[in-house]
């Protein structure tokens, strides 16, 4: 038996469910084979398994929590209790399948609550930096339903959308952002390495410097001196930053106004906002939430402080007896084709399916707009890049270029 234990690996695997549903987790089997097998098994349609990466060097053991690994557990549950595991199994299952000490331990927790007798949302709650009020109170209603399974299928596709869109908002950021600190590196690299060496040469010269060559040079000897300086102030800066962000509302309130308005980047935000917004409401409708309930919880998913106080103003709408449509028009926030595409829903009682609709399209618009972004901000960057770097080589160079026009 330790033997047959010793071969047992993990492996990350890519699917589909019985419903066509995109989804993927982990799962520990001998072989590539033999997690197949178990994963037809449990009724999904395998269509990428690999091996789970697993170097000492490397070793996540002692990584925390995140997000992502929540929406991997609720695919998990979801799929399993589907295929008719019970749910104290399934929590054992994926327990021991699991890498990370603190997600072992967490899930060995709920376990144990479950087993004394506990509620599983009850379980969860115990736990609210991980599970929120949201999906603590879906998990309530799917096992005062007797739809658990349903409800944790939804929690699953929900949470998996919303990771999607945070990752595709990080690629977006992250792309510029990335370019310009480049840009800025070597910029500081040739002011504290390579103009020195050419301010030796010049000195030799004994002539006078272009203009544009001395400003160099004098930013130069200002980097020397004040390097040190300058690269404390900026992690200061920075650290200043995201505690006055995390420490004061306003002024997190006032980031969050000012990223809707950065070209391109902006409209990515806003259609993200949309997206969550019709998510959201559309999973916690569909379970049973009344309206008023499901705006509150969309509120706090916003994301964004535009979309919270229009989402409240919503709500606050509709409690008085306005139709949503109404409600959402009268914030000027959503663009028309969202408003139009809601009330549709609204008035053929099928809002559910129609806020899922309006989410599908403006997360494909984020998709594509990231895909495109590249090309949207390749003049800018270079137009950057070629006034730091392309600067900085030209002012070295006009003093030879004169001294050869000289001869």
């Amino acid at each position: 038996m330790a033997a047959k234990e010793q071969q047992v690996i993990s492996f990350h695997w890519e699917g589909k469910d019985k419903n066509g549903n995109r989804s993927q987790g982990k799962i520990e089997a001998d072989s590539p084979s033999a997690a197949k097998a178990l994963l037809r098994n449990q009724g999904i349609n395998p269509q990428k398994i690999r091996k789970e990466a697993s170097l000492s060097f490397f070793n996540n053991a002692n990584a925390p929590i995140k997000p992502l690994d929540i929406a991997f557990f609720t695919r998990q549950m979801a799929t399993m209790m589907k295929a008719g595991v019970p749910l104290l199994q399934g929590l054992e299952i994926v327990s021991n399948g699991s890498e990370k000490k603190k997600f072992k331990e967490m899930i060995k927790s709920l376990r144990n609550d479950v087993n004394g007798g506990l509620d599983f949302s009850a379980a969860l709650a115990k736990f609210p930096q991980y599970f929120d009020d949201l999906f603590c109170n879906l998990v309530a209603a799917g096992e005062k339903s007797g739809a658990l399974e349903q409800m944790l299928d939804r929690l699953a596709t929900y949470k998996e959308k919303v990771e999607s869109l945070k990752a595709k908002i990080k690629k977006a950021l992250t792309y510029p952002t990335a370019v310009i600190v480049v840009g800025i590196i070597v910029s500081a690299i040739l002011l504290v390495k390579v103009v020195p060496m050419f301010e030796s040469i010049f000195k030799d010269f004994g002539a006078d410097l272009p203009a544009f060559t001395n400003f160099v040079v004098g930013l130069s000897e200002a980097a020397q001196a004040w390097w040190h300086v300058t690269f404390a102030g900026v992690g200061i800066a920075a650290y200043l930053f995201k505690k006055a962000k995390t420490q004061s509302q306003s002024f997190a309130d006032s980031v969050d106004r000012a990223m809707l308005k950065i070209p391109v980047i902006g409209q990515i935000l806003h259609n993200a906002a949309i997206a969550r917004f019709a998510r959201t409401l559309a999973t916690t409708f569909a379970a049973g939430v009344p309206l008023v309930n499901a705006l509150e919880s969309a509120a706090g998913a916003a994301g964004n402080v535009v979309y919270r106080n229009a989402i409240t103003q919503i709500k606050n709408g509709v409690s008085t007896g306005q139709s949503l449509q109404n409600a959402i028009n009268m914030t000027g926030v959503f663009p028309n084709m969202a408003v139009q595409m809601i009330s549709i829903g609204e008035e053929a009682g099928s809002l559910d399916l129609m806020l899922s609709k309006v989410a599908d399209y403006y997360e494909e618009q984020v998709d594509n707009a990231v895909d495109n972004l590249s090309s949207l901000l390749e003049p800018m960057i270079m137009v950057i890049l070629g006034v730091l770097v392309g600067g900085l080589v030209i002012a070295m160079y006009l003093p030879i270029f004169q001294l050869g026009s000289a001869i």
